[in-house]
């Protein structure tokens, strides 16, 4: 038996912490115990039920998880070898990891980098993983840190936090877009060297405005995105990861016409083992593990549920650790 975080449809929706037996675990190459695991934007829609995430059912939520190998048949995976696992639709179509056990796919699965205890690992979580891959879409584009400013929206989410100090430690000026003007030194403290309100991003604006920004890591969409677009320089970037305000994009064809802007569209989920292998290598060379733990927040199994309503709430700052 084990214990997981358990979505179920009928007779009505609900998520709690269950004994389950090992018999119910989904058919996969290799059979892991988990350490940590976290809650990302993805996990608060699953499992508060917010939006059609799951689609398969019952569903043992957690797109991420840590610890190590019990047992494979993989080639590359063998009983006491670390792991890391990020997307590939687990927590949606496939059981996660906010449980004591899983069984996963090896082809999935990333060594955990030497620089990162587990719970380090899901610190960065999914949401520190997309941050970096932002990172190196926004370097891919020849953005630099002497190119000018750099803006982040969401800059209190985990996606936010983890890019802001990312890009700190690169040697970017960071301006933090946040609606919590209270968490100034938070966000000062990750490295943003300084703040602006997110109202001003997030109403209807201009197709064509004042140019600011070098490059941008965007987490919100819909208006804000429309509006950074507007904004970023001849040449510039926005690497664009998610839709926290809205799934639309009420913008025109001008930025990228006429000022040469370029939108990457940054997937996590599904990106290449290859790509995932730098993306971990190059967090453990750039994140600082300080910044890092000033973003943790930390929580056992039975609260995980609790603290997803508070992330869907917009009542968390930073990462959300879920001890397993």
């Amino acid at each position: 038996m084990f214990r997981a975080l358990l979505l179920e449809k009928e007779p009505q929706f609900q998520a709690s912490v269950q004994s389950l037996d090992e018999s119910r675990l989904p058919d996969a190459d290799v059979h892991v115990r988990v350490a940590f695991s976290t809650l990302n934007y993805k996990d608060g829609l699953a499992i508060t039920n917010k939006s059609p995430v799951v689609r398969a059912w019952p569903m043992v939520a957690g797109i991420d998880g840590a610890g190590t190998v019990i047992a494979s048949s993989h080639p590359n995976w063998k009983a006491g070898d670390s792991f890391v696992h990020n997307g590939w639709g687990v927590g949606e179509t496939h059981w996660g990891c906010l449980a004591e056990q899983a069984k996963l796919k090896g082809d999935w699965l990333v060594k955990l980098p030497a620089a990162f205890t587990p719970r380090q690992a899901m610190a960065i979580g999914t949401a520190g993983y997309t941050a970096m891959l932002c990172v190196m879409a926004l370097e891919q584009q020849g953005v630099k840190p002497g190119s000018g400013e750099v803006l982040v929206t969401g800059a209190t989410g985990g996606v936010g936090s983890v890019a802001i100090a990312l890009l700190a430690k690169l040697g970017y000026q960071v301006v933090a877009a946040t609606g919590k003007t209270s968490e100034e030194a938070y966000l000062k403290g990750l490295g943003a060297h300084s703040l602006m309100d997110r109202a001003e991003l997030s109403a209807a604006g201009k197709p064509f405005q004042k140019e600011r920004w070098a490059g941008v890591v965007d987490a919100v969409g819909s208006h804000t995105l429309a509006n950074v677009l507007a904004q970023t320089r001849y040449g510039g970037a926005v690497a664009a990861c998610g839709l926290a305000q809205g799934m639309d994009l009420p913008t025109t064809v001008m930025p990228f016409i006429l000022r040469n802007v370029r939108l990457i569209g940054v997937d996590s989920v599904m990106a290449p083992l290859a790509l995932r292998q730098q993306a971990w290598a190059r967090l453990a060379q750039d994140l600082d593990i300080a910044k890092l733990e000033s973003m943790i927040e930390e929580v056992d199994l039975d609260h995980a549920a609790e603290r997803a309503q508070a992330l869907m709430a917009g009542q968390v700052r930073g990462r959300v650790v879920v001890r397993i």
